[in-house]
């Protein structure tokens, strides 16, 4: 395969951060895709659908204003969020979901739901006025091995939301494990996952390659080989059930290679390539337009774009390193070569 054509991707995870920082990234994003779900985890986070709608402003303002490209708001669930938000935001015609994080899982989460019991009511309005639940899936017991929390968190706490919504429509996030594979397909089609560049193209190996790398550090951790090749496979031969959502999250390269070692990988600057890279290892690109065009939009109940984009087999050479507002950013596979290169950008 030399030359792949396919109607224009979505992104459907991306964090995107604010103000400065966010206009030195927001355009990687847009010069590729057409839309991408817009995460809420910033300081303070997005709860109201007020911020939500302001924070699309300051988006959309940062645009290149030669690129076509639509953020999709969502909104942070906490312990204390009200019904009247989730209809609210249901309503709205910019607010496409709302998300989960269990308190502590990751940036930004430490204001996130301490325990499921604590939104019921919540739920259940998702499920009446039909707002997508998207799901960091990771227990935070600290008792729990960091590359077991995916799986705890399906037992303990995901099988439990479905049983108790059954109609609620779930996307479980960045998918990591063989289990959470296992568990997308054993649902109907109310819930399906998002899988990341990255996840599929690195193992926790590569976390300890030449001494520790904090650019490979993401959250959920990468897995084993055998978890990389099952979600490998879920993308390219279970289309439907699982669709590109890049988790891309720039972090400067002074938090990166820091004590602290901030959990995100930066992919937006070449995401639609690195996935070509991907299933190019399975050899296989037989549903790559399903998993990257076609499914997510389905899923979401959105129309599938009309634009179609190229990419051609040909390599080019990862920057080191990006402008991030006053800062520098790596960008995952710095100075490496890339197999494929997006032709046509996302103009109107």
């Amino acid at each position: 395969m030399q030359v792949l054509t396919l109607t224009r991707p979505d992104d459907w995870h991306l964090h995107l951060r604010d103000h400065e920082q966010m206009r030195a990234v927001v355009n990687d994003t847009a010069r590729q895709f057409a839309r991408a779900i817009i995460m809420p985890n910033l300081v303070p986070p997005i709860t109201r659908c007020e911020q939500a709608l302001r924070y699309r402003q300051r988006i959309l303002s940062a645009l290149n204003p030669a690129y076509s490209f639509e953020p999709l708001m969502t909104l942070y669930l906490t312990d204390s969020l009200s019904v009247v938000e989730i209809k609210s935001a249901a309503e709205s015609p910019f607010i496409h979901a709302a998300k989960l994080y269990p308190a502590g899982a990751t940036t930004n989460s430490d204001a996130g739901v301490t325990h499921i019991d604590k939104i019921q009511s919540v739920l259940e309005a998702m499920q009446k006025y039909d707002l997508p639940l998207l799901v960091h899936g990771e227990e935070t017991t600290s008792s729990v091995d960091i590359f077991d929390r995916e799986k705890v968190f399906i037992d303990n706490t995901l099988i439990k939301i479905r049983q108790q919504y059954p109609e609620l429509r779930i996307v479980f996030e960045h998918i990591t494990t063989t289990e959470a594979v296992d568990y997308v397909l054993s649902e109907n089609a109310k819930t399906a996952a998002t899988i990341t560049a990255h996840h599929l193209l690195i193992n926790r190996n590569d976390l300890f390659k030449g001494g520790m790398n904090p650019h490979h550090y993401c959250l959920p951790v990468v897995k084993r080989e055998r978890h990389r090749l099952a979600l490998l496979n879920a993308a390219s031969q279970h289309p439907g059930k699982f669709f590109a959502g890049t988790d891309s999250a720039p972090h400067a390269q002074h938090a990166k290679e820091s004590a602290c070692g901030c959990a995100g990988i930066y992919t937006a600057h070449a995401a639609i390539e690195l996935y070509a890279e991907a299933f190019d290892q399975s050899n296989d690109f037989t549903n790559f337009e399903a998993f990257m065009s076609i499914s997510g939009a389905k899923f979401y109940q959105l129309p599938v774009n009309q634009q179609s984009i190229t990419l051609i087999r040909r390599s080019w050479k990862m920057p080191d390193k990006l402008s991030f507002g006053e800062q520098s950013l790596i960008p995952f596979k710095a100075g490496q070569n890339i197999n494929w290169t997006l032709t046509n950008s996302n103009e109107k």
